[in-house]
This record gives structure tokens, C-alpha cells and sequence, in this order.
């Protein structure tokens, strides 16, 4: 099957695709979320560049944050979509060799560990993991890549280990990735019993397939020229306007947030206490923007408020529950059921964790 992003067979019918849209006449149309959202971010972006401390401070505010994440945030979202460009031109046999069978423990374990070593942030790995599951990954495979990747990269590890120290971050690193991986197996027991829908995209592993061999015959016929470039550059733009549309407007509405709460304000409620902890997931569903942005309010729950499980659940909720990951899903995998069932596994067992960490 297709991609939602390649040429689609014309139809007598055709309803909107999850890279922008098309009308049933057939012509494309206007992407209004992704062009306001691009206009206002970049007006707010031009206010601090050029206009720094200046105007309300509630103004000042907003467009030092949109400065801010932008500027955190745009080479891991530049990265995600050549990655994303370049992974369209990979075989889909290739893919699953590497990721493994769809639906198996070992394949599980193999999209956990991809998703630790992938080093973009949130809204660049959820690109990767889009086209992951256009290529016939399965939905358990593509959920533990999801939840495993976003502050697990080496950058962001590093970071971790300067603002907490290292024995925390490894314990952080391990629980995620236990997290993830059983989020992955409760997916895909949900599809084997009928529960939620398959990856239409998903194919029979190819037993005969042979990797190194057919890796071998690729590299050497493979041409870097004009039109496989072209090609490249089609596929990021596509593969990455419907995640830069809703991260585009995450940026804008955490701005509008920091805009009006302090963070002193926010920090002060969340105490290790069954209370701070709810705080804290309130506050990781609302302000999680990306990892980058997450990971030093996540160390100063750790080491200003105390309360190591907090820090844990701020990091962990913020990815399962970000409203850009779950509209992301809704609008690839067309299914709300789906992508509402990513907070429903994932936040219980990160509550437990937590729990176990604030009484430590």
C-alpha cells in the first residue's frame, strides 16, 4: 500500500490527506494551521530579534519563548525530515529487517533501542515515526520508538547527566525504555485481538530476503544525482508538513503560557506529594512543547522541588500526552482511537513509576 504522502490512485472520492489536504475537485487545499501558526511564530520571532525588551511584558514573554524553542528545536526538526526523505527512498523489506517482525518480542526490543539512539527531540522523531509506520512497522513497534526516543538521545543524556547526575539519568533511561516496551506489547496484543485496527502497511516478513546481500546490490546501483535528490527534498517537505503545522502551534501556545504563568509559580506546587504529582502531570499535558524545552524544568523538579518521580513523570507524560503527537497519529493512522490509547497505556504506568521514585 501507499503512503498517505505518495501520489494517491484517483478515486472517485478522495477526502483530505495528512500532508496538507486535498478537495474533492481534486486541487489542493490551503493548509490555514500551518500557514497562521507560521505567520505568528515568525512575527513573534521578528519582535525579540528586533525588538528585544521591549513593548508589555506579557509580549516580551511570548516572543522570547517562540525565539527560544525555535532555536532549539529547528535542527532536529531539519534533520527528522531529510531523515524522513532519505527513509522513503529505503525498500520496505529493509526496514522490517532492521526493525524485526512486527508484533515479536525481539522486534519490539529493536524499535525501543532505535527510538534511545535516534537523537532528534519529540516532534523530530515523531516524523520518523510516522514514516516508520507508513513502511509497514507495527503499531506496537512504532509506539515504543515513540515513547523511548524524545529525551533519551545522546545530546539531551548528556544534559541529563550535568543537571541530575549520572545515576538518575541511567534509572530514568532504563524505566523509559520498560515503559516503553510494554506500551509497545499492550498495542499490539490490542491488535491481535481485534481491539484496534492493523498497519494496513504491514507485510509478511520475507524469510528469503536476504539483508547484507540486497544492501550490497542497492548501494552499488544507487545513483546520487539530480532526480533521486529531488526526490529526497519532495518527500521531507511532504513527510514533515503535518508535524511543523501542529509544532508550530505547540510553540505558540507554550508561549502564550509562559507568557502569563511565571515559573517560579509553576515550580512551587509540585512537591513530591500525591497533589504535586497530579500537578505535574496537569502541567507536562499543557506546556510539554519539546524535549529540549521539558529537560531543564524536569532537573529542577529533581533538584528544587525533590521530587525525583515528578521529574520523571514530567518528562515521560509530556511525551504520551502532548496534544501535537496525538493529533500527529490521529491524522496519519486515521484512527482517534489509536492515538487516544497512547496517554490511556502510558501515563498509568508512568503515575506507578513516580510513585515508587517521590517515596525513594
Amino acid at each position: 500500500m501507499s503512503s498517505c504522502c505518495e501520489k494517491p490512485v484517483i478515486e472517485e472520492s478522495t477526502t483530505a490527506s495528512c500532508c496538507g489536504g486535498s478537495a474533492d475537485d481534486g486541487q489542493s487545499s490551503i493548509d490555514y494551521l500551518l500557514w497562521v501558526s507560521l505567520a505568528l511564530t515568525s512575527i513573534f520571532y521578528a519582535i525579540h530579534l528586533l525588538w528585544p525588551m521591549q513593548g508589555p511584558e506579557s509580549l516580551q514573554h511570548i516572543a522570547h519563548t517562540v525565539f527560544e524553542l525555535i532555536n532549539t528545536m529547528w535542527w532536529s526538526v531539519v534533520l527528522a525530515a531529510v531523515f524522513v526523505g532519505l527513509l522513503s527512498q529505503i525498500p520496505q523489506n529493509f526496514v522490517s529487517a532492521i526493525l524485526g517482525q512486527g508484533g515479536s518480542i525481539r522486534g519490539l526490543f529493536r524499535a525501543t533501542l532505535a527510538g534511545v539512539f535516534m537523537d532528534l527531540c519529540s516532534h523530530g522523531i515523531l516524523m520518523v515515526g510516522m514514516k516508520l509506520y507508513q513502511k509497514g512497522a507495527s503499531l506496537g513497534q512504532v509506539m515504543a520508538f515513540l515513547i523511548a526516543s524524545p529525551w533519551n538521545s545522546i545530546s539531551l543524556t548528556l544534559i541529563m547527566i550535568a543537571l541530575i547526575g549520572l545515576p538518575w539519568t541511567l534509572a530514568f533511561i532504563a524505566l523509559s525504555m520498560v515503559i516503553a516496551w510494554i506500551t509497545g506489547y499492550l498495542f499490539d496484543r490490542l491488535v491481535a485481538s481485534g481491539h484496534l485496527p492493523a498497519n494496513p502497511n504491514q507485510q509478511p516478513a520475507n524469510e528469503n530476503f536476504e539483508f547484507m546481500k540486497e544492501a550490497r546490490a542497492r548501494w552499488a546501483a544507487l545513483s546520487i544525482d539530480r532526480p533521486f535528490l529531488n526526490e529526497v527534498y519532495r518527500e521531507s517537505l511532504s513527510g514533515s508538513q503535518m508535524v511543523v503545522r501542529w509544532l508550530l502551534f505547540g510553540v505558540l501556545l507554550a508561549a502564550m503560557i509562559r507568557g502569563f504563568v511565571a515559573l517560579d509559580d509553576f515550580q512551587q506546587w509540585f512537591g513530591p506529594g500525591v497533589l504535586g504529582l497530579a500537578a505535574t502531570l496537569l502541567a507536562a499535558t499543557i506546556i510539554e512543547v519539546c524535549s529540549e524545552g521539558s529537560t531543564p524544568i524536569a532537573a529542577d523538579l529533581m533538584t528544587r522541588a525533590k521530587a525525583p518521580g515528578n521529574s520523571f513523570a514530567f518528562l515521560m507524560t509530556g511525551v504520551a500526552t502532548d496534544y501535537t503527537e496525538v493529533m500527529v497519529i490521529k491524522d496519519s493512522m486515521k484512527s482517534w482511537k489509536i492515538a487516544l490509547f497512547l496517554p490511556l497505556l502510558t501515563v498509568p504506568q508512568v503515575v506507578v513509576v513516580a510513585l515508587i521514585l517521590n517515596g525513594l
